[in-house]
């Protein structure tokens, strides 16, 4: 378990490699390599689930977050839906609950962006974000159509547009 984004995963893995395992060192890291944000965020109950929220404003072009988890070989067979693509080679698995930038819920209107960095991925504003907002980004076309479009998109403009159809149905 190597956490390539954090340089210190590294030396905390060669330096306790012979004491611990690796589910002990991957507790140690889970404890210690939370992504973290400059701006106050929280995960509560949203229309797909569970989100991420501004507690305060963030400005246009600010960095909120960064996805982080463990690298995994972009040929491994991984079903996951929390599964980013970094490049060809590379994805990062962001499943565990400690990347607190998996909830960053996807919409077709988004206020945020997914940015890669070197190989590491971060959640910017696109525009002025209000306290309270949700944060959107767009998850990408392969994603969209192989798992959101089969289950019907949940993002406040699709819904907005789908209730208006069945308002404007129901008025024939």
């Amino acid at each position: 378990m190597v956490f390539p984004n954090y340089p210190t995963s590294v030396c905390i893995r060669s330096s306790f490699h012979k004491e611990y395992n690796e589910k002990e060192i991957a507790v140690f890291l889970s404890i210690f390599m939370k992504s973290e944000s400059t701006f106050k965020l929280k995960v509560k109950k949203a229309r797909a689930g569970l989100g991420l929220f501004a507690l305060e404003a963030i400005p246009k072009g600010a960095t909120i977050i960064e996805y982080i988890g463990k690298k995994i070989s972009a040929t491994e067979d991984s079903n996951g839906k929390y599964i980013f693509s970094v490049n060809k080679k590379w994805d990062i698995d962001g499943s565990p609950r400690w990347n607190t930038a998996r909830y960053v819920n996807h919409s077709c209107r988004p206020n945020c962006e997914a940015i890669n960095r070197s190989g590491r991925i971060f959640i910017l504003a696109k525009r002025n974000i209000q306290a309270g907002e949700e944060l959107y980004y767009h998850y990408g076309k392969d994603y969209f159509e192989g798992l959101i479009v089969k289950n019907g998109c949940l993002c406040e403009k699709c819904h907005a547009s789908v209730n208006s159809g069945q308002i404007a149905e129901n008025k024939k």
